[in-house]
């Protein structure tokens, strides 16, 4: 299940790995859709998240958004125990009229129990 995050219990403690290159900090609702570099909407990830995450974003979403078939977005980091490390974030993007069509939801999984087949609740 790759690198255990789950010592790592505090903000300071995520930016002393980030500087040391074990983690990335990774925005929830990306630059592109309008997200701020603000502490709300910075999550910190293993390193490549950020590209998995992005890839998400800017491949599916963004289409998605450019045909008016999604209006809304959502990046709902998901964590385990007292880890400030995130296991998962999970991506939602839906049109606002219709909810349930067009309706799109894909969870970014990192390390820890993300990781396992039967994760993708």
């Amino acid at each position: 299940m790759g690198v255990d995050f789950s010592m790592v219990d505090s903000a300071e403690k995520a930016e002393q790995l980030c500087a040391q290159g074990q983690l990335e900090r990774v925005f929830l609702t990306p630059a592109e859709f309008g997200g701020p570099d603000h502490v709300q909407n910075v999550v910190y990830c293993p390193v490549g998240s950020a590209a998995a995450k992005q890839d998400v974003d800017l491949n599916i979403v963004a289409s998605l958004i450019r045909e008016g078939k999604v209006q809304m977005y959502s990046a709902v980091p998901i964590y385990e125990g007292n880890s400030f490390v995130p296991v998962a974030i999970d991506v939602s993007a839906w049109h606002p009229e219709s909810p349930d069509t067009g309706a799109f939801n894909a969870r970014v999984a990192m390390w820890g129990s993300a990781l396992a087949p039967d994760s993708a609740s």
